[in-house]
């Protein structure tokens, strides 16, 4: 494919990329987007279950829709694409992964610089001392919601909720890869989310070269985009490989 070559040609020429992920990516994973036919919002209205005050009211509540998130994320596994920028990191290509999902897969899948834009659903944060620990299946199964061992109160994940606000070490380590990186990969978002929506943006007034990879247009194609890439991530992500000669796991 003419196009994977050629991204695969920049790719090698400048280095330095910056990968910016959403649902896409981990859709191929297992994991259903938010919204759309299978998302969890068709079930439950995130005003109800995932704003930050229906969960300090109803905490009882809101962890019937976290039980259930917890169980999907638990069983997922890292896809091709996750895997392929494991490898690109590996071979120094890949400066890090600025991602909107909070799966924990891109870990799994071999990278090491993953900034969570919206947190991370595999860990737990009491919010009254800060205390963070690892979300165990054990932990879910806790009625009605497990809770701090030193203050008793009820545990979240530590994943951003509407009306939470975005973590500020998150925004700073973005800022910074964002604003040296060379090449800014966007792979399967919208691109509707503010204000991680914007971080492609900012590489593009950068100077960096924009490449897309998404199974339709997003207000990023028409804008900034300089290399739209058609088609699933899992199935374009190991083609790029191949031409970087790079061993697929």
């Amino acid at each position: 494919m003419e196009a994977t070559r050629e991204v695969a040609r920049i790719i090698r020429e400048r280095a330095n990329v910056v990968a910016f992920t959403g649902a896409g990516i981990s859709v191929e994973a297992g994991i259903p987007a938010f919204r759309g036919g299978q998302g969890l919002w068709e079930k439950y209205d995130p005003m109800e279950y995932a704003q930050i005050d229906a969960f300090l009211r109803h905490p009882e509540k809101v962890w019937t829709m976290l039980r259930e998130m917890a169980d999907v994320v638990f069983r997922a596994k890292p896809s091709p694409a996750h895997n392929a920028l494991g490898a690109m990191e590996r071979a120094g290509l890949l400066n890090a992964v600025i991602t909107q999902n909070v799966d924990g897969l891109h870990q799994m899948g071999g990278n090491s610089n993953v900034i969570e834009y919206h947190g991370n659903h595999r860990r737990l944060k009491c919010l009254t001392c800060s205390r963070t620990s690892v979300f165990t299946e054990e932990a879910a199964k806790v009625r009605p919601y497990p809770t701090c061992e030193k203050c008793g109160t009820p545990l979240k994940p530590d994943a951003v909720f509407f009306g939470e606000p975005i973590p500020v070490q998150a925004i700073l380590r973005a800022n910074h890869e964002v604003k040296s990186c060379k090449i800014m990969m966007i792979i399967g978002t919208s691109g509707v989310v503010y204000p991680a929506a914007d971080i492609p943006f900012t590489a593009a007034s950068e100077g960096a070269t924009v490449v897309e990879i998404n199974v339709s247009p997003t207000p990023f194609t028409s804008s900034i985009t300089n290399h739209f890439l058609d088609g699933s991530a899992s199935t374009i992500m190991p083609g790029i490989m191949d031409e970087l000669g790079l061993k697929r796991d």
